[in-house]
């Protein structure tokens, strides 16, 4: 780490000082679920940070269930938050912005009688470059390879075209429940809340239909239910201690993104891409240095802003996410680069982790 700075002019790593913005102690526990919550994202027992570690996984009991349930839905209909609180703990990045999630994303929900896999999908949306088409073919791709689909959809409006087309490309065969997100924001006896679901049964005919607040993970007990009834039997796939099989410097990448979606607008959000270029572990501090990669100069411009202000509010923002997810104090560098047109070139969405799936 300390060679590349020196060659990128920049002076030797520190510890950073009090005043720099630490955060002591540990971060603060994710809110309880119920049924049971399970202990957070762990680094594995094997292989170091960043990977997931498969010792002690345990032998299911009889009649334990397991398999893997895939969110699909709109862009904007609050798959990641739900994520997020089916797995309680935050693994998926959440913002405003359209297409937020660009990768397929998997939570495990350990239970006394079943593991569920939960799989996070991109938005299905009209592709406009290479990467959107990465995104939505991946995104189609999950449909046919889970055993249960969560068919997401936002409940406080009715259904749409764009539900309706992703409503025929979900296998009959396929197992699949109706999820009615935002919940909130509709009285339950209301006209319109039972308006809007009959249009969304209409799409599904025969699927059972649950409510929920991604926002209130108190109402998602329903929701397990369900698609523990709809798992076939199995064993545990993964450690019980684990909440994703994600590596952890793909978390870091995506929650530094996440704080550049939350801090500019206008063309920068869906023109960045970021990478963990190295993370130097010390007794003290968890070193991270990061590269934000835009496509015009414009967009380095913006994200950079007047005298670097707009890069040090996301850098610190992205600090604090990320000593939640370790635990541990983090000092995070960002450096801003332009790779023209990289979300149409195979090579770069292949250097920066967007690969067709399977």
């Amino acid at each position: 780490m300390e060679e590349e700075r020196r060659e990128r002019g920049h002076p030797p790593l520190r510890d950073p000082a009090p005043e720099e913005g630490w955060q002591e102690g540990a971060a603060q526990a994710p809110p309880e679920l119920a049924p049971p919550y399970i202990p957070p994202y762990t680094r594995g027992q094997e292989g170091g940070r960043g990977e997931a570690g498969l010792s002690g996984i345990p032998v299911a009991p009889p009649g334990f269930k397991s398999g893997f349930a895939a969110l699909i839905g709109r862009p904007n209909v609050g798959k990641s938050t739900l994520m997020n609180a089916l797995v309680g703990q935050k693994i998926a990045i959440t913002s405003p912005v359209a297409q937020t999630t660009r990768n397929r994303l998997r939570g495990i929900l350990s239970l006394p009688q079943a593991q569920i896999i939960w799989v996070d999908t991109p938005g299905i949306h009209k592709p406009h470059h290479r990467l959107g088409e990465i995104l939505v073919h991946n995104a189609q791709a999950a449909i046919g390879s889970v055993d249960v689909v969560l068919f997401v959809v936002d409940g406080s409006v009715p259904a749409g075209r764009g539900d309706a087309f992703i409503a025929e490309r979900i296998p009959s065969a396929t197992p699949c429940i109706l999820v009615c997100n935002k919940a909130d924001l509709l009285p339950k006896e209301s006209a319109a809340r039972q308006a809007h679901q009959e249009s969304y049964q209409a799409l599904r005919p025969g699927a059972p239909v649950v409510w929920v607040s991604a926002l209130d993970p108190g109402s998602l007990a329903p929701l397990i239910q369900a698609t523990v009834d709809l798992l076939p039997p199995g064993p545990y796939y993964y450690p019980p201690d684990l909440v994703t099989d994600q590596p952890e410097r793909f978390i870091m990448a995506e929650l530094i993104r996440e704080q550049v979606l939350l801090h500019t607008r206008e063309e920068v959000p869906h023109s960045v891409a970021v990478t963990i270029d190295q993370v130097e572990e010390t007794p003290n501090v968890t070193r991270v240095l990061a590269t934000l990669y835009v496509e015009r100069d414009s967009q380095k411009g913006i994200l950079i802003g007047k005298g670097g202000e707009r890069l040090k509010q996301i850098g610190q923002a992205a600090r604090l996410q990320i000593q939640k997810l370790i635990a541990g104090k983090v000092y995070l560098e960002l450096f801003v680069k332009v790779r023209p047109h990289w979300r149409r070139s195979e090579h770069l969405l292949r250097d920066f982790g967007y690969r067709v799936e399977t």
